[in-house]
């Protein structure tokens, strides 16, 4: 009898052990996976920011953010199952739900809302002697880090210029925050970036050395023509990083707030609500937070409009 005493008792423990995490996920909240981008970009705070939101205001849920490369790699994951949530640019989507350019087959992804532009920043260093892109050939030049949103822009603009990106520059594929560290060290000459204004880490980098931002407005057309109607012509105004004193004409690409088709529209609903019932909350952790406007939110062509989402835009009107 005495023999069979333990394994009665580890039995007994392994029953209680399990009655314990069944109601540990009963009781518990259910944990939502947010992909945003590379620290140094708003990706990476807004998405941050956005966690918050859930663990403090969304019953039955908390968040958890995951760093990223950055669009192309979000939709994948969106799309996979691997994160619930994520900030992606309309170029990309665009090829998402197409299957083309970096996506082999169509994504099944919706939006929940537009929430910002991303502005186009081809940032060089001032004593590189380059004023515009041709002026680019042969100079050092990072792209944006492997299958983010900034290289896909970055490829077209070149192109656009006509350079080829392989032969006509000495290539990188850097990431925000590594792209302003190279440049800083000597490293680099310039870099493209495509984020929101101002971008903390082109922010840190201007405060230390002066830069030049130079304007891509005149390959707008071109890009429409070629790849349809998601790109804009915007401006960076003068002094939104030290030193640049002149507004610079660019590119912009809008922002989603980019989930699976499969979402429960009751999730998306209150996801959607959230956003603009704290919008002020945003607004602190990044001033693009500014731009969250229930009335043009649910524009998201390319993609397609949750069902809950488009539930909460009609019941707001």
């Amino acid at each position: 009898m005495r023999r069979w005493a333990p394994r009665i008792a580890f039995a007994l423990a392994a029953v209680l052990l399990l009655a314990g995490c069944d109601q540990a996920r009963g009781g518990g909240s259910r944990r939502l996976s947010i992909s945003t981008g590379a620290e140094g970009g708003v990706y990476f705070v807004y998405g941050g920011g956005l966690a918050t939101l859930i663990d403090e205001h969304l019953k039955g849920y908390e968040a958890a953010t995951e760093v990223s490369t950055g669009s192309l790699e979000n939709l994948n994951r969106v799309a996979s199952g691997h994160s619930d949530l994520t900030l992606a640019l309309a170029d990309a989507a665009s090829d998402a739900v197409r299957g083309t350019g970096s996506f082999e087959r169509p994504l099944p992804v919706q939006a929940l809302a537009r929430l910002y532009a991303n502005y186009t920043q081809v940032v060089v260093d001032a004593g590189a002697g380059v004023r515009t892109v041709p002026d680019l050939k042969g100079k050092r030049v990072s792209l944006g880090a492997a299958n983010s949103g900034t290289e896909v822009i970055a490829l077209r603009i070149l192109q656009a210029a006509g350079l080829d990106p392989d032969k006509d520059i000495r290539r990188e594929r850097l990431g925000i925050a590594e792209s302003a560290k190279a440049l800083k060290d000597g490293a680099l000459d310039a870099f493209f970036w495509s984020g929101g204004l101002p971008t903390s880490a082109v922010s840190k980098l201007a405060a230390s050395r002066r830069l030049v931002l130079l304007p891509t407005d005149e390959y707008v057309q071109p890009l429409q023509q070629r790849y349809g109607q998601v790109y804009s012509v915007s401006t960076i105004r003068a002094g939104t990083y030290p030193g640049v004193e002149q507004d610079v004409p660019t590119i912009s690409v809008e922002n989603f707030l980019v989930v699976n088709r499969s979402m429960a529209p009751e999730l998306a609903e209150r996801l959607t609500g959230l956003l603009f019932a704290h919008k002020d909350e945003l607004v602190r952790v990044h001033p693009e937070g500014r731009n969250l406007d229930v009335a043009h939110a649910q524009e998201v062509a390319p993609l397609e409009l949750q069902p809950g989402a488009q539930r909460y835009y009609q019941e707001a009107r």
